[in-house]
């Protein structure tokens, strides 16, 4: 699995120990990102790091596990509620003098905003390379829900992010052991991908 390495600026302390530690240069550049065309993933650097800022990231992710239609409609009708919680809880944070009300709705605010997160995980959304991510995305880009919506950052998301779902399938499969449903291209050899089980263990649906 090809990975390459990601520096995140808030945690970089300017050591700059990586720059002596790469083997091909990929760290040494003007704006402090990490050449990723120059990174082969050794992960020299990553351990060399003394703040930790750097981290092995991996390119190409493996398909979002798939759930049921029924499963995806509930959750997402729970993270809608979740939504309007929130929207409700701030409301009432702009509009009271009451500070310890004001403190209890801002917590409500953000526990409903992580309880919300959560549950679109959970829906789907927990790989940016995935259809459904990135259908959310377009329709977002395409249908600003607000004129603060950042149209710009959400255009390079999709120019950027290929989709990782299979296209074509040659079967469905359910695994008896982690009961994980996944499909698998044609000439591809069937293996949960959560639990690596293979032959007798696998359902063909």
């Amino acid at each position: 699995m090809k990975r390459i390495a990601v520096r995140n600026l808030r945690l970089c302390t300017k050591d700059c120990l990586c720059l002596y530690v790469c083997p091909y240069g990929a760290t040494d550049t003007e704006n402090s990102v990490i050449d990723t065309e120059k990174c082969t993933g050794c992960g020299v650097c990553a351990d060399a790091c003394p703040s930790k800022s750097i981290s092995m990231a991996i390119v190409d992710y493996p398909p979002q596990q798939k759930k049921t239609e029924r499963v995806t409609k509930a959750i997402q009708k729970l993270a809608e509620n979740k939504a309007k919680e929130e929207r409700i809880a701030r409301d009432i944070t702009a509009h009271t003098d009451d500070d310890n009300l004001r403190k209890l709705m801002k917590a409500v605010a953000r526990s409903s905003r992580l309880v919300a997160e959560d549950l679109m995980r959970e829906g789907g959304y927990m790989l940016p390379q995935s259809s459904n991510s990135l259908d959310l995305v377009k329709s977002l880009h395409d249908n600003p829900p607000s004129s603060a919506f950042p149209s710009v950052a959400a255009a390079e998301i999709l120019s950027r992010i290929k989709c990782n779902d299979r296209a074509s399938a040659e079967g469905k499969y359910r695994c008896s052991v982690c009961f994980t449903e996944f499909e698998v291209d044609e000439g591809e050899e069937a293996i949960c991908p959560m639990c690596h089980a293979t032959g007798e263990k696998l359902e063909l649906l």
